[in-house]
C-alpha cells in the first residue's frame, strides 16, 4: 500500500488557512488539488434548523462561512460561566464555581451550544456540559488518575499499559469539555495547549524502539483540534515506523465541531490506512444533519468508524435511549464498540450508574437488535488494571455433558458438548454436577 512520505515539518495539505497554532503556507497547490479532487466538491457542513435558530439569536453578524469555519467555532466558544446565562435560563444547581475551587474546564462550541436545552436543566446534553454543583462533592474513592495511566507512562505524553499497544496523548486542548472527563488530570490543567513537536518526537523514538508496538491510539485532549500540517506530522512520522500496523484517532469533534471534518482533513488522512477513529458519542440527540455529514464524509473516505459512550445516570442509561443511540450510528456507518463504566474521578457520583444498569442494557440490546448495534460493556479498572469486559450470566449451569444456557427471551436450552475428538471419554453419569 502507498503510504505518504515522511513529513518532517509542514503538511501539504492546508484546505483552509489554519490561525492556532499559526498556519504554514501550502508549498504544493498541485498536489493539495490533486488530493481534493478525490472526493466530490460537496458544499461545506450543511447548517441544520436549529443552528440557524441559535446563530440568528446569539451570533447574528456571523456568515454561513463563519459558522462552518471550525477555527471560528472554536474562536466563539463558551469558555466562562458568566457566558452561559446568556443563552441559558439557569438553575439554582447550575452555579457559578467559587474562586480558587478546583474545577474541569468550561468550553462549548457556538454549534454543541444550540444543541442545549435553554430552560430544562435536567435534558440530557445540558448536563454533559454545564457545571452543577454535585461537582464539588469528591469521595475518597474518586481519584484524578483514576486509570493510573501516569505509572504506566515510560516517557511523557505516551502510556504503555498492553502489551502491543499504545495510548498516545498528543494534546490536552479539546473542542468542548464533557463534566465526566477522564482524563480530568489533564485537561484541568490551566495552561492548556497542543503538546510540542520535541515532547512528541520523544515518543515517537520510544514506539520506533519498541518492535512489539503495533497498534497507536492517538487521543489527549482532542487531536483533531491540531491543525492539519501537525496531525499529519504525527502520522507520516507512525507511519513510517514497520512494526506500526494500524493507527487510532479518538475524539469526539465530529459531534461537537462537526465543521473540522473538511475536505481537506479526511484527504490527508485518507493517505495513512489503515487508519481508525473512535468518537465519543453520549446520546440520540448528538447525531444532527452536521454530525451525519462528518461522519459520512469520514466513512467515504475509507475509514473505519466506531463509538464509545460513557455510560451516564439519568442521561443515557436507558434500554431504549441507548437502543436508538446505536440504530442512529449504524445508519451513519459508526460502529458501537464501547460502553464504558464511568470513572471515579473528582466529583463524579451523580454521573456514575450501579454496574447493575451496564449490564441491563446489554441484555436489553443482545437478541432484540442486530448485533453490530451492541458495544462492549467494560470497566475500565481502577489503578491500571486495564478494561475488563462485563456480560450478563447466559450460563446457568456447566455439567459433564454440556452447557445449560438461557436466551433473551428468557428461554433455557442445552449445548451437548462431548465427547470432543480427542477428549477423553466423559461419566455418562447425568448431565450436570
Amino acid at each position: 500500500m502507498k503510504h505518504g512520505k515522511l513529513i518532517s515539518n509542514s503538511s501539504s495539505i492546508n484546505e483552509e488557512t489554519e490561525t492556532e497554532p499559526p498556519g504554514r503556507q501550502c508549498p504544493d497547490i498541485k498536489k493539495t488539488r490533486k488530493y481534493l479532487s478525490a472526493f466530490p466538491r460537496q458544499i461545506s457542513t450543511p447548517i441544520s434548523p436549529h443552528s440557524r435558530i441559535f446563530r440568528e439569536k446569539n451570533f447574528p453578524s456571523a456568515s454561513d462561512s463563519e459558522w462552518n469555519d471550525w477555527q471560528w467555532q472554536l474562536r466563539n466558544s463558551f469558555t466562562a460561566f458568566n457566558q452561559l446565562s446568556g443563552f441559558l435560563q439557569l438553575s439554582d444547581n447550575e452555579v457559578k464555581p467559587s474562586a480558587g475551587t478546583r474545577q474541569l474546564p468550561l468550553r462549548i462550541t457556538p454549534y454543541y451550544a444550540g444543541l442545549l436545552s435553554t430552560n430544562n436543566p435536567e435534558q440530557a446534553l445540558r448536563k454533559t456540559m454545564v457545571p452543577v454543583l454535585d461537582e464539588f462533592i469528591i469521595s475518597p474513592v474518586e481519584k484524578a488518575d483514576p486509570l493510573g495511566e501516569k505509572s504506566h507512562s515510560p516517557v511523557a505524553n505516551l502510556v504503555h499499559r498492553y502489551p502491543d499497544r499504545v495510548l498516545f496523548l498528543v494534546t490536552g486542548f479539546c473542542a468542548a469539555y464533557c463534566r465526566y472527563c477522564t482524563r480530568s488530570h489533564l485537561v484541568s490543567k490551566k495552561e492548556k495547549c497542543h503538546s510540542s513537536r520535541a515532547e512528541w518526537d520523544k515518543a515517537l523514538d520510544y514506539i520506533r524502539a519498541h518492535n512489539e508496538i503495533r497498534d497507536v491510539l492517538i487521543s489527549g485532549g482532542d487531536p483533531l483540534t491540531l491543525p492539519d500540517w501537525r496531525l499529519e506530522y504525527l502520522l507520516s512520522n507512525l507511519r513510517a515506523i514497520p512494526h506500526v500496523e494500524i493507527i487510532r484517532i479518538g475524539t469526539k469533534v465530529p459531534v461537537v465541531l462537526p465543521q473540522r471534518i473538511t475536505r481537506g482533513l479526511v484527504s490527508m488522512l485518507r493517505r495513512y490506512h489503515p487508519l481508525f477513529i473512535s468518537i465519543h458519542f453520549t446520546h440520540p440527540d448528538e447525531v444532527t444533519p452536521e454530525t451525519e455529514f462528518a461522519c459520512n464524509r469520514l466513512a467515504d473516505a475509507g475509514i473505519p468508524l466506531g463509538s464509545q459512550t460513557v455510560l451516564l445516570q439519568a442521561i443515557n442509561d436507558d434500554v431504549e435511549i441507548f437502543k436508538k443511540l446505536t440504530h442512529l450510528l449504524l445508519k451513519m456507518r459508526v460502529r458501537p464498540y464501547y460502553l464504558y463504566q464511568c470513572d471515579p474521578i473528582p466529583g463524579s457520583a451523580h454521573f456514575r450508574t450501579p454496574v447493575s444498569k451496564g449490564l441491563e442494557i446489554i441484555r436489553g440490546l443482545r437478541g432484540f437488535t442486530s448485533g453490530y448495534a451492541i458495544p462492549h460493556f467494560v470497566i475500565d479498572a481502577p489503578g491500571g488494571g486495564g478494561k475488563i469486559p462485563l456480560l450478563p450470566d447466559y450460563v446457568i449451569e456447566k455439567g459433564k455433558e454440556g452447557y445449560l444456557l438461557v436466551n433473551y427471551e428468557n428461554r433455557t436450552f442445552f449445548y451437548p458438548e462431548g465427547p470432543l475428538p480427542g477428549s477423553e471419554v466423559q461419566s455418562q453419569d447425568g448431565w450436570f454436577l
